[in-house]
């Protein structure tokens, strides 16, 4: 690499980390998830805004040499697996409360009926597929199914409502989804690489899946152990950071010589590390949650805006029937199974549109289904822009439904045995501190 091709890599990723900062701020003084903005100002760096402008200059800004590509594209994938990493983190932090009655009501109406309706209806969308049938069909599955954690928790935060049960509800259920979720996009991913051709290959594949999520939740942790009181002894905090850190590029690394998806093993060993309740440990999640929320992910999100072409790869009615249908399935299976667990229907509607959230998850199966070559560009650009739309239209219902009663969510509580809403101890504006660890928000 010339001297003249570093110095516009290093250009190319001051901009789009600038981009993706503006962007967050501007959207965050706007009361809106930072990963919209951050989008956004991939967005406009971008052949939907840069490239109609001036195409000489995005091209020469962004792939104005045979690396570059390559070299932004190690950046986008370190950004997602250190996301996910963190990701991990929150999902241990935020999903141990909740209602057993709720959260069971919204696994089975936020994730079984819509992931079977979209599994089903993925012969709708076949003109957006480009690899393996069934590889397709489990990712259509999650893109109905999947609700946004990070986003999700940033806006009850926002709106004083993350000490309610209402939240802890909410992002109980998600928990579970997204684990089940990310789960099965390991498996769609190894059938679309060949590794499963009958139900014997696919039985195979599952069962290294599961055996990675075993023995990285159940076996690494005392491993870990061992080698820290046999080989390491004691860490400084900033050593710490960095063996947390070899950690995760150790599942990832496994994960990949086993054909496991690398995006569900940086997930896995978030979640691996939350185990761990040293007070040490915490002050490092927190240090590599912070650098990767203002750096790696930042960068991640601006590329995949950056990867958008609205001029050439939207299309208007693929997008506006994939928005509207799974919207649609969504929003009515998660209300009407809040509705059976003995809530309100005003309550109950309020439960489904904080379920339709897509957010981070969304944006991050279409970028795995893309770069797997399950989907193509159109179906890519579809899941983004539901992810953000989604996201928008939960913060604006959920502000305006406190605008109209600010008391209104003090009662969404826990169900109790009666099949009626027990009031919450805690006040509504109560705030907690967040760590910010999936900040994909």
């Amino acid at each position: 690499m010339t001297d003249s091709e570093l110095a516009r890599f290093f250009l190319s990723l001051v901009l789009l980390l600038a981009g993706a900062l503006c962007g967050g701020h501007v959207f965050e003084r706007l009361k809106m998830p930072r990963v919209i903005g951050e989008i956004v100002g991939g967005i406009v760096l971008g052949p939907s805004v840069l490239g109609l402008v001036s195409p000489e200059a995005q091209k020469w800004l962004f792939s104005g040499f045979p690396a570059q590509g390559a070299l932004l594209s190690a950046f986008y994938w370190f950004g997602l697996v250190l996301l996910m990493f963190t990701a991990g983190f929150k999902m241990q932090a935020e999903g141990a409360e909740g209602s057993g009655r709720m959260v069971a009501a919204q696994v089975v109406g936020g994730l079984m009926i819509p992931f079977a309706l979209g599994y089903a209806g993925a012969s709708l969308f076949t003109q957006a597929r480009l690899g393996d049938p069934l590889a397709f069909q489990l990712v259509m599955g999650i893109a109905v199914a999947v609700t946004s954690i990070p986003v999700i928790s940033r806006i009850f935060l926002d709106l004083g409502l993350m000490n309610t049960p209402f939240a802890r509800n909410v992002i109980g259920a998600a928990t579970i989804q997204d684990v089940i979720l990310w789960t099965v996009l390991a498996i769609a991913t190894a059938v679309q690489h060949g590794d499963s051709a009958d139900a014997a290959g696919i039985g195979r594949v599952i069962a290294v899946t599961l055996a990675f999520v075993l023995v990285a939740l159940f076996v690494a942790p005392a491993v870990v152990r061992a080698l820290r009181r046999r080989v390491f002894g004691k860490f400084s905090e900033a050593s710490l950071t960095g063996y947390t850190l070899l950690l995760c590029l150790v599942f990832v690394a496994t994960a990949s010589l086993l054909n496991v998806n690398i995006v569900f093993a940086a997930l896995v060993a978030g979640l691996v590390m939350a185990r761990f309740s040293s007070r040490h440990l915490a002050a490092v999640r927190q240090h590599i949650a912070d650098i990767s929320i203002w750096f790696f992910v930042p960068i991640y999100f601006a590329l995949v805006g950056l990867r958008l072409d609205l001029a050439h790869q939207f299309d208007g009615s693929l997008t506006l029937f994939f928005i509207g249908a799974s919207t649609a399935v969504k929003l009515l299976s998660s209300t009407i199974a809040a509705r059976f667990a003995g809530v309100a229907w005003a309550r109950a509607f309020d439960y489904g549109v904080a379920m339709n959230t897509r957010g981070g998850p969304g944006i991050v199966l279409a970028s795995v289904a893309y770069a797997a070559g399950i989907i193509d560009e159109r179906m890519f650009t579809a899941l983004v822009l539901a992810s953000i739309l989604t996201s928008l239209a939960t913060g604006l219902w959920l502000r305006w439904r406190l605008v109209r009663s600010p008391n209104v969510f003090e009662l969404a509580g826990n169900v109790g045995s009666t099949g009626y809403e027990r009031p919450s101890r805690q006040p509504a504006n109560a705030r907690t501190t967040i760590n910010e660890a999936a900040a994909a928000d």
